[in-house]
Formats: C-alpha cells, structure tokens, sequence
C-alpha cells in the first residue's frame, strides 16, 4: 500500500497529515492543488514526493488524487492499494494494516474504510456538525455515503478509470456508484481510520460548504443519466421544493389567499421533526439532533444556489473549485 494526501493551503494541518502517514510506513505521494502557502516545502522537508497540480486546468481534489496515484505508480509499480488521505486528516497508523487484511480476504472488495472523527467537534457549532457528518455504521456502504479518506484496490480504481476529474466536489459518490455498479463492494471496518480538522469557525464558511455541495448535488444528478445509479437526485429534489418551490408558492399565493399561504412554513416544522427523529433513531442525543435538523433546512437554500451555481458553469464549459476555508 502507498499512500495519495491531498492539499491546497493546509497550512499548519498539512505536518501532522503527513508524518501520520510516515508513521504508519507507507510511501507517500503529495498532490497539491496550487497552494499559495508552504504546503510543497513543508512535503518536501519530509522528502515526500510532490505533484504539482498544473494550474492550466481547474483543480479538485479528484484530479489531485488521480495524478498523484499515477505517481505513486511510476514510483512503486508494485502497489496493490492505495490510502486517499486528506492533507487536514491525521491517519490512524493501524487502520492501513486491517484495511489490506480485509481487502485480502474479500477479493470483491474495492473500498475501506473506518471510523473518521473531528478533531475539535466542540470548537464550533459547525465543526461539531461535520463530526455529525462523519457518524455512520460498520459494515456495506451506500455509495452516497462514502467520503475522500478510503483505502482502495487499485485494480478496481483503475476499472473504472478513477474520480471524475470535472467534478469539483461530491466526487467520491459518483466514483462509488461506478464502483458498485461494476461488482465491487465497499466496507467499513469498526476501527479508527482518521481524525480530521475542518476548523469551521465562521457562519460563511458553513454556507459556501453548503453551497459546494449543492453544486455536487446536481453534478451527480447531472451524471445519473450516463450510469443509472440515481446519485444526487433525491437531494437535488429536495432543494428544489424547499428551497425554492415552497417558498415560491408562499409568496405567490399570499394575497390571493389572505396570509393563509403562510400556513404552509409549517412544512418546515415537519421536515425538521422527521430529521430530528431520524437521527435520535440513530443515537444522537437531543441537542445534537435538533443542531443537525434545523442545518438541514437552513441548507436548503444555499444548495440551491449550488445548484443554479452548476447549472450556469455547465452553460459555460467551465468549473473551478469552490473554497469554503
């Protein structure tokens, strides 16, 4: 196994990524995404590889993690696996280890992965709904679930010709749905595998993470059509009737109907009461589920404008990565 860490302006999360990987002894290959700070010095202090992406073309942590695995090939033609690491993440040194037992017991296998954690869940309210984020069970994954830190197969990466580099976010799904689709299975270890820092302090940077994904969102939608495997389109759904559908009908009616159109803002209510009973199914306590539910609907409208956001990049022919750091 070798490993890929990606990166763009890390900053002082990008050491400790990269001496986690040192220490659990795997090769590493640095992929980095035109950073403006000392993220390439600091890999190469390590004496890490480092692939510069070329700013010719629109970055994303796809095109970050497919030409770094083709590096880390050119340097070890011998590998077999790969562990995607993110350059704020902090890999767990035995999570690599279990991860090549499994795969070496399950040859249908292409993907594992492990528990991820927040590293500061409690420094921010959206920091500790990315740890949210993160919770998820032991066991088969839904493609729709499945993140940017991942141990995987190479032969099955390279099946399916790898993430698809136009998508510059929510590239992992789709790349699990094409996985999926082509017989591999895609599991999750009941072990550590990475704590990670998102160090989401500010009300916008929730809001461009939001918007981001919708634009990820519609992009899987987008390419639904090509693989059938429904990606992105319950969600892109969603957005559309409460972030826009619904509230259009509230103001449009208004006067015709008196005021009673404001009746129907009780829809909110009940989309926030069936999230939060969800996640308390799932064992969240209560502060945690009412914190999830009620940023569930406050998303609504900035995925819609992720949406709109892909829908005018794709008129264009042209998209570029949306920072929210």
């Amino acid at each position: 196994m070798a490993a890929v860490v990606i990166g763009r302006n890390e900053g002082e999360r990008l050491a400790p990524s990269l001496r986690s990987v040192l220490n659990a002894g795997l090769p590493v290959v640095y992929a980095d995404s035109g950073s403006t700070d000392r993220s390439c010095e600091v890999a190469r202090e390590f004496g890490i590889a480092v692939v510069e992406l070329d700013p010719s073309r629109p970055f994303s942590a796809a095109r970050g993690r497919n030409e770094g695995l083709d590096e880390a090939r050119r340097r070890w033609p011998q590998i077999d696996y790969v562990m995607f690491l993110d350059g704020d993440c902090v890999l767990d040194p035995s999570f690599p280890a279990a991860a090549v037992a499994l795969f070496g017991e399950r040859a249908e296998c292409g993907v594992v992965t492990g528990h991820l954690s927040e590293r500061h869940a409690d420094a921010s309210i959206y920091n500790r709904l990315c740890a949210i984020e993160w919770r998820s069970p032991s066991g088969p994954i839904a493609p729709d679930r499945l993140g940017g830190i991942m141990a995987v197969r190479v032969s099955a990466f390279c099946a399916v010709n790898g993430f698809n580099e136009q998508a510059i976010a929510g590239e992992e799904p789709e790349f699990a749905a094409r996985l999926t689709l082509a017989g591999w299975s895609l599991l999750k270890l009941d072990r550590p595998m990475a704590t990670h820092d998102a160090h989401m302090l500010r009300f916008g940077q929730w809001w461009r993470r939001a918007v981001r994904s919708g634009h990820a969102m519609a992009h899987g939608y987008a390419l639904d059509g090509g693989n059938g495997s429904r990606e992105g389109r319950r969600e892109v759904r969603s957005a559309l009737f409460w972030g826009f559908a619904l509230p259009l009908a509230i103001v449009l009616f208004l006067v015709p109907t008196r005021g009673l159109s404001m009746l129907l803002l009780a829809g909110y209510g009940w989309l926030g009461l069936r999230v939060y009973r969800y996640y308390r199914g799932e064992g969240l306590d209560r502060s945690d589920a009412w914190l999830a539910s009620r940023f569930i609907i406050y998303a609504k409208v900035p995925e819609l404008i992720g949406i709109l956001r892909y829908g005018l990049n794709r008129l264009r022919g042209q998209f570029h990565i949306i920072e929210w750091r």
